[in-house]
């Protein structure tokens, strides 16, 4: 029988790497999202451009959501597809699941971000997505991270789990 390898152990081993598939920021309440091509990610900001960026002791500077998890959305309503922008989310990523990396800090692109929490649904999701878009959503809205090292992203960067010793958040 192979050994069995403690739940600790199993937390700390993530060597998936997932891709930014896309980035949206939202300018103003209400007003569309602009998708983007790359985007500045900055400590004590967001990101560049987001009408969230700069509120001070925001854990919400950046929404990050898994790829996979807008089939699930899309199949919960009946739907062909779900949209990231329709979410509302700063970044979709493919390959890894977001949700492993809490607690821990993490590689977007150049930036370095601290897992904050889950990003649950509001009740905009009814009116964007049809009745049932907020339980639709419940469970799949993806992870919110604080930025801790400013940098760069774009399409197709990876995204890692990346283990440091000190506080830097």
């Amino acid at each position: 029988m192979p050994e069995l390898i403690p739940i600790k152990k199993l937390l700390l081993t993530l060597p998936q790497r997932g891709r930014v598939k896309w980035i949206g920021v939202r300018p103003a309440r209400g007003e569309k999202i602009v998708e983007l091509p790359h985007v500045e990610l900055l400590v004590d900001v967001g990101l560049d451009g987001d009408r969230f960026s700069g509120r001070t002791g925001n854990p919400r500077q950046v929404t990050l959501i898994q790829v996979e998890h807008l089939a699930v959305i899309a199949g919960c309503l009946g739907l062909e597809s779900v949209q990231p922008a329709t979410l509302r989310r700063n970044i979709a990523v493919s390959g890894l699941n977001l949700l492993a990396l809490k607690g821990k800090y993490f590689k977007v692109g150049d930036a370095l971000l601290e897992y904050t929490g889950m990003c649950h649904p509001c009740s905009k999701m009814e009116r964007l997505l049809g009745p049932g878009g907020y339980n639709a959503v419940r469970g799949h809205g993806g992870i919110t991270a604080r930025v801790c090292e400013s940098g760069s992203v774009a399409l197709e960067d990876q995204v890692f789990y990346q283990p440091i010793d000190d506080d830097l958040c």
